[in-house]
């Protein structure tokens, strides 16, 4: 079997506000340790129930997080940016199942530092259906016809994933309080914790189907103003809808909305406050 983990930061365990995902800011070394080690309890287990090959893509911020000097000897690991398909770098047709690791509930919604991809984004969707991060990465991972088998973050984050996925596993490793706060677990239990979901989500798999997309998908990104609606809007093909803040683009296959999603966004976080 080859597996797919996508690796994000707000999700991991104990980490539960801006101080510890920030490069800049004083917790984010530690917090870069218990990611990695996180990581390394779902690596281990995959590699225990026989995986042949597993690749790790570094999925938060610069996408350079993770300490690869303390991975399992056999990870390969994708790491850096600019990538072309972001948190889905490197995910394809040849992969058995995919784990979404450190995840976040989506934009407008409770959970500990739930957002989608930028703070100024209130809703995104594909055609009617409102998704945030997890949700189109899942849609990129069913493009290739591979199946989520296991998303770990917090309980609001996992009760987006079984809204998603039928079948999906999931590992609750904090529960949320606030956006900026949370009853969680140590590390050593969540590492505990993940490596027995990651087992029962492997032997599991026949029972999870992949996240089909729509093949012609309509992208509207909802964002907090309308100056990042503009900022966005500045992209070919999109359109802004008349008196609201979104931005619609027709795509003409998910991989494609996905990287429209990276370009209307990036071009949202130029927008200033006055």
């Amino acid at each position: 079997m080859k597996l797919y983990l996508s690796v994000d930061m707000e999700g991991i365990t104990g980490l539960v506000d801006h101080t510890n995902v920030l490069r800049q800011k004083e917790n984010y070394e530690r917090s870069r340790k218990i990611m990695t080690d996180e990581a390394n309890a779902v690596i281990y287990a995959g590699f225990r129930e026989k995986c042949s090959e597993v690749v790790v893509n570094d999925s938060h911020s610069s996408m350079n997080n993770l300490l690869v000097e303390r991975l399992h000897p056999e990870t390969q690991l994708i790491s850096g940016s600019v990538k072309p398909y972001s948190m889905v770098q490197g995910l394809d047709q040849t992969f058995d199942g995919a784990m979404f690791l450190g995840y976040h509930a989506k934009a407008s919604m409770p959970g500990v530092m739930s957002h989608s991809m930028i703070f100024g984004a209130r809703n995104m969707y594909i055609d009617d259906k409102n998704i945030g991060e997890l949700g189109f990465n899942a849609y990129v991972a069913g493009y290739y016809g591979v199946p989520v088998l296991m998303v770990a973050g917090d309980d609001q984050t996992a009760l987006e994933a079984q809204q998603l996925i039928p079948n999906v596993t999931t590992a609750i490793v904090k529960q949320a309080i606030s956006r900026s706060a949370a009853k969680t677990l140590t590390p050593k239990k969540a590492e505990q914790l993940l490596q027995e979901k990651t087992a029962a989500a492997i032997q599991h798999k026949h029972l999870v189907k992949p996240l089909n997309p729509p093949k012609h998908p309509t992208l509207r990104i909802e964002f907090a103003n309308y100056g990042q609606a503009e900022w966005a809007h500045l992209m070919p093909g999109t359109e802004i809808e008349p008196g609201t803040t979104t931005v619609r683009f027709q795509a003409k296959d998910i991989l494609e909305a996905y990287q429209a999603m990276l370009v209307m966004t990036e071009l949202a976080t130029r927008t200033t406050f006055c």
